[in-house]
């Protein structure tokens, strides 16, 4: 009888607590997003399961010892995950459209205007009963409106550990909505003949520009602002791999094997942040709602700053492709291109639109390093 007691003791049904079994229903929403909607699966899928497993009581996935325990610890808290993704991103960037139209680089800078924003928002919201953000997590928590899942997660794992899996989770979940959020916010802003508005066809550039241009952006990042090197450091040089053409095993595993086997241990690493005990919180309520927030106004700023280029420039500048400021390559300006044809059937953007798109990538990665020389 003492056998089966303590049978009964060690299964999961005797050690099951309501929190865990939210937090696993919440694994099994990611896991339906990613598998039937098909958003975001690279990683929601990984995340999903890792938060299934993080909640299984008795099993000691995220304790020491445990599986989960030192796929964070060497990946994400190391910061070693987020850089080799961001060397993976890099190979898989064409700068081409930055370099031959460069003011779309103002755009890309315009979008994470809704980080900072959000760092105020963050604050503020410490006036609410039930929420005690400090100045690291509040700016943790803004960089999700760059919609940049690896330098959120590399930011919050710098500044906010505890709320790693909130941020990531909102972060990830907005880049996928982008095709739902962006559209209205694109037409509330411009009127139709705006959205008609036809761009000239870019110009051709030379192997020589693509391989100068990451040396020039990371000098100028080593110049200015070394906190950011990491990550643009990273960047540049699975782009210089990319560019070079000497070194085409190195780019083609940074663009394949490497960055597919650093997502799904990413992607694990950041779901055994959200066992019941730490995501469970009102804190992650405010959380998503600031995300939500901060990627609206990201991507706002970047439609209003394409209106005002229009206005100011010798060439006329669609003010839609502001909205692929924000760092979701290449799924803004994919949407920005569609609401384009929607517009007028012979307006192609997307090329156009992979200018601030790309800017974007670079714009969150310089916003992270800001607030890590100014909070970290």
């Amino acid at each position: 009888m003492q056998g089966f007691t303590d049978f009964w003791h060690s299964t999961g049904i005797a050690n099951f607590e309501l929190g865990q079994l939210v937090m696993m229903a919440v694994g099994g929403l990611l896991l339906f997003l990613a598998i039937s909607k098909k958003f975001e699966p690279l990683l929601l899928l990984p995340i999903g399961f890792g938060a299934i497993l993080a909640n299984i009581p008795e099993a000691g996935f995220t304790e020491p010892g445990g599986l989960l325990y030192y796929v964070y610890y060497i990946g994400i808290e190391s910061g070693v995950f987020p850089l080799l993704i961001f060397m993976g991103v890099g190979a898989m960037t064409d700068f081409s459209a930055l370099i031959a139209n460069p003011k779309t680089l103002f755009l890309g800078a315009a979008a994470q205007f809704g980080i900072f924003a959000t760092l105020l928002g963050a604050i503020a919201l410490n006036a609410v009963p039930g929420f005690s953000f400090t100045l690291e997590d509040a700016a943790a928590i803004a960089i999700i409106g760059g919609a940049d899942g690896p330098t959120a997660i590399f930011l919050a794992s710098r500044l906010a550990p505890d709320l790693l899996g909130a941020i990531a989770v909102a972060a990830y979940s907005y880049m996928a909505l982008v095709p739902l959020i962006q559209p209205p916010i694109m037409k509330a802003l411009t009127r139709p003949e705006e959205r008609q508005i036809e761009m000239a066809q870019l110009r051709e550039v030379s192997r020589r520009e693509k391989v100068l241009f990451p040396l020039l952006v990371l000098g100028a990042t080593i110049l200015f602002l070394p906190a950011a090197t990491p990550l643009v450091g990273m960047f540049c040089l699975g782009n210089l791999m990319r560019e070079a053409g000497v070194v085409d095993r190195l780019s083609n595993t940074a663009q394949n094997e490497l960055i597919n086997i650093v997502t799904i241990f990413l992607g694990l690493a950041v779901g055994s942040k959200l066992s019941a005990d730490q995501f469970l919180q009102v804190e992650t309520l405010g959380i998503l709602l600031l995300g939500a927030v901060a990627f609206s106004i990201g991507t706002a700023a970047g439609v209003l700053m394409a209106k005002l280029l229009n206005r100011i420039s010798a060439e006329p500048v669609n003010p839609l492709i502001g909205a692929a400021g924000v760092s979701a390559v290449p799924m803004a300006a994919r949407v920005v291109n569609k609401v384009g044809l929607e517009a007028n059937q012979q307006n192609f953007l997307l090329m156009h639109a992979m200018g601030p798109n790309v800017a974007g990538v670079l714009g969150s990665a310089v916003a992270a390093g800001v607030l890590l020389a100014m909070v970290g």
